[in-house]
């Protein structure tokens, strides 16, 4: 059964259902059979959409961005009840179809599915079956990780099974008709390895003004585990490094060395499959990045019919801000130093 490791410090709002945990366990260990059988059947389709990858830093905006795309209708994306099957994702897409989809309703039968998305979450965890979900049940199937959240590319490419991979985030775009848009966080550190493997997919940063996400961090820590000083998230490849240092160093350099390594990363996408989204720029104005997204899609005659705005936290409010700055500024001083070192 797949449990992440910070269960045991999460506060009791957030701890999981364990008889959920087993139920969705068995669920799933039912269906890997027929899951198999139901790759063969879309085996001959060959849906013409991409993957959309959403990467960036947690509490970056990555959830209102993906609850915003999801509003919009232009993309399919994992709900909180695709996410039960996450073993077996072509069926649990049939099956939130039949359920959810008005083409086959008859005669209002099955109506009490919530359709509707808003646009609140508390630390990325989202309400209504068909609100968009991380997914993360479906992504750790495939990565086999140890003490991190982390494995180089080169070990990606022997330890992962990516034709099947590949083949049921492809499938699902033949099921729904539409790209499948999903938070791919969990391999930030691995956009090279996701380019190679998907022969269409879009990349999308979400990138944020860093003292306000040092600080969400921060208010997310206490929110889900009840302590600034606890490592909240994928434990990173420099998680050894930062782990035994204060909350706000800890956290300013989780943030670094994450956006640095999507930085890198997604430099070496080409400029067709990736869209760096500011998330300032996005809260004030939308309908520019559908329209930028659309574009890349190929889907440049679908209209926006989203909010015009959202609103932003204000800079203000945030306590400690000179301690974050400070404490930001000493790591991209230090990569400075290093590069001119060389």
């Amino acid at each position: 059964m797949i449990f992440l490791k910070e269960e045991n410090s999460r506060v009791q709002a957030f701890k999981r259902n364990a008889s959920l945990e087993c139920l969705i366990h068995n669920l799933n260990d039912l269906l890997i059979c027929s899951e198999q059988s139901a790759l063969e059947r879309y085996s001959n389709e060959h849906g013409d959409y991409p993957i959309v990858f959403v990467m960036g830093a947690l509490r970056s905006g990555t959830t209102l961005f993906t609850q915003w795309l999801a509003s919009t209708g232009v993309v399919a994306y994992p709900t909180n009840l695709l996410s039960r099957f996450y073993g077996a994702p072509v069926i649990g897409a049939l099956i939130q179809l039949l359920l959810t989809d008005p083409r086959y309703n008859f005669r209002n039968e099955i109506l009490d599915f919530n359709s509707s998305i808003s646009f609140e979450s508390e630390n990325g965890k989202t309400k209504g079956a068909l609100a968009p979900n991380e997914f993360w049940y479906f992504w750790r199937r495939f990565l086999p990780f140890g003490e991190l959240d982390w494995l180089s590319d080169e070990e990606l490419f022997r330890v992962v099974d990516r034709e099947k991979l590949v083949t049921e985030l492809t499938t699902l775009t033949c099921v729904f008709g539409k790209p499948f848009a999903l938070k791919s966080m969990i391999l930030n550190y691995n956009i090279p390895f996701l380019n190679a493997i998907f022969e269409k997919a879009i990349f999308v940063q979400i990138k944020r003004d860093p003292v306000t996400n040092v600080a969400s961090i921060l208010e997310a820590r206490k929110r889900q585990l009840g302590s600034e000083n606890e490592w909240y998230s994928f434990k990173i490849p420099e998680f050894l490094m930062l782990k035994d240092l204060d909350p706000i160093t800890q956290s300013a350099g989780q943030l670094y060395f994450i956006n640095k390594a999507v930085a890198l990363g997604i430099s070496k996408v080409d400029e067709s499959r990736k869209l760096v989204v500011q998330y300032e720029n996005f809260c004030k104005c939308p309908r520019l990045v559908f329209e930028q997204l659309t574009e890349k899609l190929g889907f440049n005659d679908w209209g926006y019919n989203g909010p015009d705005s959202f609103k932003l936290s204000r800079n203000a409010d945030i306590p400690n801000q000179d301690m974050i700055r400070s404490a930001l500024a000493s790591y991209e001083l230090s990569d400075y130093t290093e590069y001119t070192n060389k």
